[in-house]
C-alpha cells in the first residue's frame, strides 16, 4: 500500500501550504471558508455513497479485471469504424505524451504554434483528399459532421424545404441527422437518391450521399451532385479518407460539402470514440463553416504564424445567432490522424489503400464461386454485401473469432481494413463453405472512378520517413507550445487540472481500444460494467437519477438535455412550451444549443453583483406563461460566485411550469459540496474533460454526459443500432456511437475510484481555497469584479482591467500576451465580461506555482504603472509588443525598454525560460487573407 493516498498526489497543496493560505484569507479552517463561499441551504452534509478509494496499483488491477471481460474479435463490421495501426512513434510521443494531451485550445496562438501546425497538417490532408478548398480543424464524429452539413445547407440556400438522405448512408449517421433536423424543423426524406434525382422537390435544401455507400457500393455521386446543384440545393457527400486516396474525390465529383471520420488514420475504434470527424467545403462557403478553422498569418517581424480564424468562439459572440453550438473539437485525434498522414505520406497511404482494395477484390472473387452465395455489389473499395444464409454465417463467424455485419436475414456485410491479414481472408471464405483465396479478383474500383488528381504534395508529407526525423519533428512541435506539463494554465471556466498518469494508462490498452462500437454486447461486458458504474457514480455526485454518457462534448450534452426537456413537454401535450430563459452571463453555447433545440431564447438580466436578477426572472416567467420551457443556468455562475438564490431560481421556474437546466461547466466547485439534483436542477450536462480529468488535448476530446431527474430520464438519448444504449422513448442519438467517446471513459472512472468521496470533496475545497487566495493576493493590484455575499469567490475569480485600459491603453490582450514572456498561459480573456481576465487555478496546483503566477501578475501591474507614469509610451512598452521571441531580443534594439526586461521580466526566468516562437500574430490580416492549408516553404 502506498504511503500517500492518491488524493494527496492529485491535490497540489500540502497541509502547511493550506495553513498559510488560510492565514492570508483570515479564516481558521477550510470548513469556515466553504461556509462563507457556498450557500448553506445547498451545502451537502452527508457522505456520498461511493466506493472507498483505491491506490494506483489497485485501481489498475481492478480496471484490468474489467478490461479482461471484453473479447477482442476481428471486426469486419465497417459502418465507418475500422481496424487501424497507430504508428508507434505517434502513439508514444503524441497520444501518450502530456505535452500533447494536457494542452489547451489554441486561443492564445503564440504559445500554441506546435499543435496549430499539426492541425494545419490535418486540414491540408482532408482538403486534399476530399478535393475541396477548405477543411476545418475537426468535428466530433461523422454523424455530427453530417448534421452540421445539413444545417449549413439550410443557411446557404435559405430554404425551408426537405433535406434528402440516401438510404445507403450509415444508419447511425441518418439517425443523428434526423435527431438534429427534427428540432430545427427541417423535413428529412430517406430515399434512393439515384432514383430520385429526376423528381427533386422544388424547395430542396440539400442531399447527403455516402461514397462509398454503407453497403460498399460506389453510387453515381457525380450524377446525384449535378442534379442537386442544378436544383439550387447543396450536395453533401459522406466519404472515407482511405477510399479517397484511390477514388476520384467527392469534391471533384461535384459535392459542395464533404464529411466523414478520420478514425481509420491511426485512431483505434475504441468502442466508438473519440475520433476526429471532418468537414470540408468549397471556398465560397467557408464563412458558414462550423467549428474551428486554423489559418496562416504573420507576426510583426514577418514570421509565419498560425491562429484560429473566423469561427473562434463564435458562440460567445453570436450566441443564439451562432451557426453551430460546436465549441470543442477532437483536436488530439485530429493531430494523430494528421501525423499518420505525415508518417505514411501519399505513397504510403496509396500502398495501404490499394492493398485493402486488392484484398477485397480477391475476397469477392473467392465468394463468387460458392453455391448459394452472391456478392451483391459489383463496385466496391473495402466493403461488400453478401447474399447468404445470414444468421447462420453470422453465428459461425462469431464462433470463429470474426464479427461480420448482420444486415438482415439474407445479407451480411464484410469490411476489410489496414489490419486485415491473409489468414483472416482465408477464414472468411471458409465461413461461406469455400476453400482457398483467389490469387486475383476483378477490380471493385471501376477505371473511370480512379483518382487522377494529386494530393498531399506539401513537403511536410514527404519529409519524415525515418523515425529519427519524425521523433524530432514531434519534439519541435511540442516545444513551441505551453501545456500543463510545463506550466499552470489558469483558465477560468475551463478547469485545466492534472491528468494523472495512472488515469491515462488504460487509454491505450487494446482490451479497450480494439472493440468495435457495434460488436455484439457480450463482447463488451467489461466496458458495459465500467460504463454502468461510472453512470452510477456521476448520478450520486450530482443528485440526478439517470445519466447518459453518449454526448461527446459539453455542447452536445446541452443539446441532449434541452431536447429532453422539449420532448417532456410534448409528452404532456404542451408543445407550445419553447421559451428558454438564459442569463446574460451564460456561456455562449447555452444560447446556441437552445436555438438548435428549437427553442426561443429570452435573456434574463444580471444585477450589479453578477447574479441573476430575480425580479427580471419572475417578470419573464410571468410574461411567457404557458410558453416557458426551461431556464438554463451555470452554477457556480459564469461570474465565478455561488449565487445565493439558486434554489429560489429553481422554485420560480418550476412554479411557471418550466424545467431547470444546470450547465455543469463549473461542477469542479460543486463535487462533494452540493448536488444540482438536490437544489432544484431537473437536468444538466457535466464536462468530464473539466471536472473529471479527461484531458483537453489541445481542444478535445471532450465528453459531456447529461444527467436527469426521473421524470426526464425517459427522454435521454438512445441509439437505433444498440437499444441498450438508451431508453426506447428517447430523443434519438446525439452522437454516432452508442456510448459516445467510450474509449476515454476509463479516465474519469479511474479518477473517481482513486479519489473516493472524501478526496473528491477535498479537491473542490482546494479549488475554492486556491481561487480565493489568488483573489486576495491580487486584489490590491487588480479589482476583483464579483464576490458572493460572504465576500468570497467560487473556484475562479475575475480581475477587472477596464479602468487600467482607460487610463493607459493597456488591454487584457496585452496582459495575456505578456504572460507568455513570463512562461504562463493566459487566463480566460474578455469573458464573461469584456476587459477582464478570469482566473481558475484548480486544485492541482501547488502554492509555489500559484505564487509564481501571482508574482507575474504583480510584475505586469508594475509595468502597467510605468506606462501610466509616462516612463514608457503607450505604443512602445513591453506589454503592447509582447510576446518577445528570442529573435527579437538578440537583434538591433530600438525600443523604449531594455531587451533584457523584455526577455527576463523576473530574475527567476533566467534559469528556466520558455521562448515564444513568434511575436504577436496579426489576427485581422489572417482573416482578410484567409489561408487554411499548409503554406509553401517560401512562407517560412
Amino acid at each position: 500500500m502506498s504511503t500517500y493516498q492518491f488524493s494527496q498526489r492529485h491535490i497540489g497543496l500540502a497541509p502547511d501550504e493550506v495553513e498559510r493560505m488560510l492565514e492570508t484569507l483570515g479564516v481558521e479552517s477550510v470548513d469556515e471558508l466553504i461556509d462563507e463561499a457556498v450557500p448553506g441551504r445547498i451545502l451537502e452534509r452527508r457522505k456520498l455513497d461511493l466506493p472507498d478509494p483505491l491506490d494506483e496499483r489497485e485501481v489498475l488491477d481492478e480496471l484490468g479485471r474489467l478490461a479482461g471481460k471484453n473479447r477482442q474479435l476481428t471486426s469486419l463490421i465497417g459502418l465507418g469504424y475500422y481496424g487501424t495501426i497507430t504508428p508507434p512513434v505517434v502513439l508514444r510521443n503524441v497520444l501518450e505524451s502530456p505535452a500533447w494531451y494536457t494542452a489547451y485550445t489554441p486561443y492564445q496562438a503564440e504559445i500554441s504554434q506546435g499543435r496549430l501546425e499539426a492541425l494545419l497538417n490535418f486540414q491540408t490532408m482532408v482538403a486534399d483528399l476530399t478535393g475541396l478548398d477548405v477543411a476545418n480543424a475537426s468535428l466530433l464524429d461523422e454523424g455530427t459532421a453530417a448534421a452540421e452539413a445539413m444545417a449549413m445547407a439550410r443557411r446557404i440556400t435559405r430554404r425551408r424545404g426537405p433535406f434528402l438522405i440516401d438510404s445507403d448512408c450509415h444508419p447511425q449517421t441518418i439517425a443523428v441527422v434526423q435527431t438534429r433536423a427534427e428540432a430545427l424543423g427541417i423535413p428529412i426524406d430517406v430515399v434512393d437518391l439515384e432514383a430520385a434525382i429526376g423528381d427533386l422537390p422544388a424547395d430542396i435544401v440539400g442531399a447527403l450521399m455516402q461514397y462509398p455507400g454503407s453497403s460498399g457500393r460506389l453510387g453515381d455521386l457525380s450524377g446525384v451532385a449535378s442534379a442537386v446543384r442544378a436544383a439550387g440545393a447543396v450536395a453533401v457527400a459522406a466519404t472515407d479518407l482511405l477510399a479517397s486516396v484511390v477514388l476520384e474525390p467527392a469534391g471533384k465529383l461535384g459535392a459542395d460539402i464533404v464529411v466523414g471520420s478520420a478514425q481509420r488514420f491511426g485512431v483505434p475504434p475504441a468502442f466508438g470514440g473519440p475520433h476526429a470527424g471532418f468537414i470540408a467545403v468549397r471556398e465560397e462557403h467557408v464563412r458558414a463553416l462550423p467549428g474551428r478553422l486554423v489559418g496562416v498569418s504573420t507576426d510583426p517581424a514577418g514570421r509565419t504564424g498560425y491562429r484560429l480564424s473566423l469561427q473562434t468562439r463564435e458562440q460567445h459572440i453570436r450566441r443564439e445567432r451562432a451557426t453551430s453550438n460546436v465549441c470543442t473539437a477532437q483536436v488530439l485525434l485530429a493531430v494523430v490522424a494528421g501525423l499518420y498522414a505525415v508518417w505514411h505520406g501519399p505513397d504510403g497511404l496509396e500502398e495501404i489503400a490499394r492493398r485493402v482494395a486488392d484484398q477485397t477484390a480477391r475476397l469477392a472473387a473467392s465468394l463468387a464461386h460458392i453455391e448459394g452465395v452472391e456478392v451483391v455489389n459489383d463496385s466496391f473499395f473495402d466493403t461488400i454485401t453478401v447474399r447468404c444464409e445470414a444468421d447462420s454465417v453470422f453465428s459461425s463467424a462469431e464462433r470463429a473469432g470474426i464479427n461480420l455485419r448482420l444486415v438482415d436475414s439474407g445479407h451480411v456485410g464484410i469490411s476489410l481494413d489496414e489490419t486485415t491479414t491473409e489468414d483472416v481472408i482465408t477464414r472468411v471464405v471458409e465461413l461461406f463453405g469455400g476453400s482457398g483465396v483467389a490469387e486475383a479478383g476483378a477490380a471493385g474500383l471501376p477505371e473511370d472512378r480512379m483518382r487522377r488528381s494529386p494530393f498531399m504534395e506539401h513537403p511536410v508529407f514527404h519529409s519524415y520517413r525515418s523515425e529519427h526525423e519524425m521523433l524530432r519533428y514531434l519534439r519541435r512541435l511540442a516545444d513551441r507550445d505551453l501545456a500543463l506539463d510545463r506550466t499552470m494554465i489558469p483558465l477560468g471556466s475551463c478547469t485545466m487540472k492534472l491528468n494523472a498518469t495512472t488515469e491515462m494508462i488504460p487509454m491505450t490498452w487494446p482490451e479497450f481500444t480494439d472493440i468495435h462500437p457495434f460488436a455484439p454486447l457480450d463482447q463488451a461486458e467489461g466496458y458495459l460494467e465500467m460504463i454502468h458504474q461510472l453512470e452510477s457514480y456521476l448520478a450520486e455526485l450530482t443528485g440526478y437519477d439517470s445519466v447518459s454518457l453518449q454526448p461527446n462534448a459539453g455542447s452536445q450534452g446541452e443539446l441532449a438535455g434541452l431536447l429532453a426537456i422539449r420532448a417532456f413537454h410534448r409528452s404532456r401535450n404542451e408543445a407550445e412550451r419553447v421559451v428558454c430563459l438564459i442569463p446574460q452571463s451564460a456561456h455562449g453555447t447555452n444560447a446556441a444549443s437552445a436555438t438548435m433545440a428549437g427553442m426561443d431564447v429570452v435573456v434574463v438580466a444580471t444585477d450589479d453583483q453578477g447574479n441573476v436578477d430575480m425580479a427580471d426572472l419572475e417578470a419573464k416567467v410571468e410574461t411567457h406563461g404557458d410558453r416557458l420551457a426551461a431556464a438554463m443556468v451555470t452554477y457556480p455562475s459564469t461570474h465565478g460566485v455561488f449565487e445565493p438564490g439558486i434554489d429560489k431560481l429553481c422554485e420560480i421556474v418550476h412554479a411557471g411550469g418550466g424545467q431547470v437546466y444546470v450547465d455543469g461547466a463549473n461542477l469542479n466547485a460543486l463535487v462533494g459540496l452540493a448536488r444540482p439534483g438536490d437544489f432544484g436542477a431537473d437536468i444538466g450536462h457535466l464536462n468530464l474533460h473539466k471536472t473529471f480529468t479527461i484531458p483537453h488535448g489541445g481542444g478535445g476530446p471532450g465528453v459531456g454526459p447529461v444527467g436527469a431527474k426521473s421524470h426526464l430520464a425517459p427522454f435521454l438519448p438512445n441509439h437505433p443500432l444498440v437499444p441498450q444504449a438508451g431508453p426506447e422513448s428517447g430523443i434519438g442519438p446525439i452522437s454516432a456511437a452508442p456510448w459516445g467517446s467510450a474509449g476515454i471513459l476509463p479516465i474519469p472512472w479511474v479518477y473517481i475510484r482513486l479519489m473516493g468521496a472524501a478526496g473528491l470533496r477535498s479537491a473542490s475545497e482546494a479549488a475554492i481555497l486556491s481561487a480565493n487566495y489568488i483573489a486576495t493576493r491580487l486584489s490590491g493590484h487588480y479589482p476583483v469584479l464579483y464576490t458572493g455575499p460572504g465576500g468570497r469567490v467560487a473556484h475562479e475569480c475575475i480581475l477587472d482591467l477596464r479602468r487600467l485600459t482607460r487610463d493607459t491603453g493597456i488591454t487584457v490582450e496585452d496582459v495575456a500576451k505578456r504572460l507568455a514572456d513570463y512562461g504562463f498561459h493566459a487566463p480566460t480573456v474578455a469573458f464573461p465580461v469584456a476587459g477582464t481576465l478570469m482566473v481558475e487555478p484548480t486544485e492541482s496546483e501547488p502554492l509555489e506555482e500559484i505564487e509564481r503566477f501571482c508574482r507575474a501578475m504583480i510584475s505586469i501591474r508594475q509595468e502597467i504603472g510605468r506606462v501610466a507614469d509616462g516612463e514608457w509610451p503607450r505604443d512602445d512598452n513591453p506589454l503592447v509588443h509582447a510576446p518577445h521571441p528570442a529573435g527579437d531580443v538578440v537583434g538591433e534594439w530600438t525600443r523604449a525598454y531594455p531587451a533584457r526586461l523584455a526577455a527576463f521580466p523576473l530574475a527567476e526566468l533566467e534559469r528556466d525560460k520558455y521562448w515564444p516562437p513568434v511575436g504577436r500574430i496579426d489576427a485581422a490580416g489572417g482573416d482578410r487573407n484567409l489561408m487554411c492549408s499548409c503554406p509553401p516553404l517560401s512562407h517560412y
